[in-house]
């Protein structure tokens, strides 16, 4: 399989995740209390957004660029 092929189908695969998730959520820790043996930490969820169009792009340029190469074959 060509380079080029597997960049398509990954544009593509990303593209549909994206749409699907609409972002990426994380978890983030954060060292509240230290004191000798004594610790404590809060956890906090944090989301990373994707907007719908920068998914709607990439799917649409990988499905373009696999037309475009089965064109020229």
């Amino acid at each position: 399989m060509k380079s080029t092929t597997v960049a398509r189908i990954i544009l593509i695969v990303l593209g549909i995740l994206a749409l699907a998730y609409q972002g990426i959520t994380y978890t983030s820790r954060k060292k509240v209390i230290d004191i000798g043996p004594l610790q404590a930490a809060t956890k906090t969820d944090k989301t990373l957004p994707l907007p719908p169009v920068l998914s709607g792009l990439a799917l649409m340029g990988g499905v373009a660029l696999v037309i475009v190469g089965s064109r020229k074959n």
